[in-house]
């Protein structure tokens, strides 16, 4: 198949890209291309105009903040993952980032192109909802900022406007020595994830004193299973504990599709959030004896 016939734009700068979404009707963004080249080639998708912001150098950079970090929406998957900047502030994204496709798609596909398309099984969205990020989303009129939590507007439907781009993640850092973990279920290396767990730990000597659980492949959108994360609090890594805190995950609707019933992924996500705790609690006892 080959796409419709559309009109192609190229723009140098954001300004620019800005001024086309206000002018241009039916317009789609074109970042790294992974997923609207081959809705376009299908004609799922038949917009007049496609705007291409590969020249728009200024959402390419990851950098650090006062609170934390940056990361441009233009940022790709294989830049993120190798970012010294993310391994040393944001460890379980880089950590979540070998379960992003293949080798090719991570070196193409960008953070805000996954974001933009909501995919419920892509990694980003749980990734930067355990860290409570904030999504910035610029139009000429200003600009927005949007929590993860509140980004998903339904099935593959993100919290943005017509004339509005995606331009920066925000990113509040968690304390030095915390602990992670990343778990997800596939058919195969690389496939999207039936159900996955992303889980950040924070220790006050042997008691976990704060903690973060965020799910994809379940619903639309990442979830943050906070009755789990209160359970841990104050209490000291166990296989029981984290049994327990997993069992609140079945308490998410979930959805249904070809791939799997909700029933199914909520089961799964159970599994994935123990294992993604139990690899933060071994982190744990690793660094307390190279202490």
């Amino acid at each position: 198949m080959k796409p419709a016939a559309f009109e192609y734009h190229r723009p140098e700068n954001l300004d620019e890209v800005l001024e086309l979404l206000t002018t241009l009707d039916d317009v789609k963004i074109l970042a790294g291309g992974q997923s609207l080249m081959p809705m376009m080639n299908f004609r799922y998708l038949m917009p007049e105009h496609v705007v291409d912001i590969n020249r728009v150098n200024d959402l390419s950079d990851i950098s650090s903040t006062a609170d934390g970090i940056k990361i441009g929406a233009m940022v790709r998957h294989e830049q993120a993952m190798k970012s010294e900047i993310v391994i040393e502030n944001c460890p379980l994204i880089a950590a979540g980032m070998e379960y992003v496709a293949h080798a090719q798609i991570r070196n193409r596909g960008t953070v805000g192109g996954s974001l933009a398309h909501l995919d419920p099984a892509a990694e980003w969205p749980a990734l930067l909802a355990a860290y409570d990020a904030v999504l910035r989303v610029q139009s000429k009129s200003g600009c927005r900022d949007i929590p993860i939590l509140q980004w998903s507007q339904g099935f593959m439907s993100p919290n943005l406007q017509k004339e509005e781009l995606l331009t920066d993640i925000y990113i509040n850092t968690w304390p030095k020595g915390h602990t992670y973990g990343f778990a997800e279920l596939a058919r195969r290396k690389g496939d999207f994830a039936q159900a996955g767990a992303a889980v950040l730990l924070n220790f006050d000597g042997d008691v976990i004193s704060r903690a973060s659980i965020a799910l994809t492949g379940v619903d639309v959108g990442p979830v943050r299973i906070e009755t789990a994360e209160n359970i841990l609090i104050d209490e000291q890594p166990s296989d029981g504990l984290f049994r327990n805190a997993a069992e609140h995950v079945s308490a998410v609707a979930g959805i249904d599709d070809v791939h799997a019933s909700a029933a199914y992924r909520r089961k799964i996500a159970v599994v994935m959030v123990k294992r993604a705790l139990q690899q933060a609690s071994i982190m744990r006892k690793k660094q307390a004896l190279a202490a």
